[in-house]
């Protein structure tokens, strides 16, 4: 992914973004957690997708908020992150999980790591990047 514009995460942008993912978490659908979750992405374009957490009686086909924000992102054409917000109902930070991870770091840029700030329900934050949550990315490109 060669000549990418990129915009960065102003104290503004991130605060829209967290309320865009904070507006995504009350349509969280997870009855049998009762963890709710809201994401939003901020693309290189300087566009915010947002995705909420939809779980499934069969827990291994529950879909993760971050991956719905980011396959919202993705069917829009935008394929470069700059940054991912994790809001959920927890009273520390959440991070992304494994698989989430890994699909955050697919759409990263080389050159300019995906930021991912994590808030709790106290609005506790941590923000880190994919080199640090997924260190050994997997990639085939």
């Amino acid at each position: 992914m060669t000549d990418v514009q990129t915009i960065e995460l102003t104290p503004a942008i991130r605060e829209k973004m967290i309320a865009e993912a904070l507006e995504a978490q009350a349509s969280a659908y997870c009855p049998y957690s009762n963890f709710a979750v809201g994401a939003a992405v901020l693309t290189c374009n300087g566009l915010i997708f947002r995705g909420c957490n939809v779980e499934n009686a069969s827990y291994g086909l529950t879909i993760c908020a971050e991956r719905n924000a980011i396959a919202a992102a993705v069917s829009a054409g935008q394929l470069n992150l700059i940054a991912v917000v994790v809001v959920t109902n927890s009273p520390k930070p959440a991070r992304p999980c494994g698989a989430c991870r890994q699909v955050i770091s697919e759409f990263s840029i080389a050159d300019s790591p995906t930021i991912i700030v994590s808030i709790s329900k106290t609005g506790e934050g941590v923000e880190e990047n994919i080199n640090t949550l997924l260190p050994a990315q997997f990639n085939l490109l």
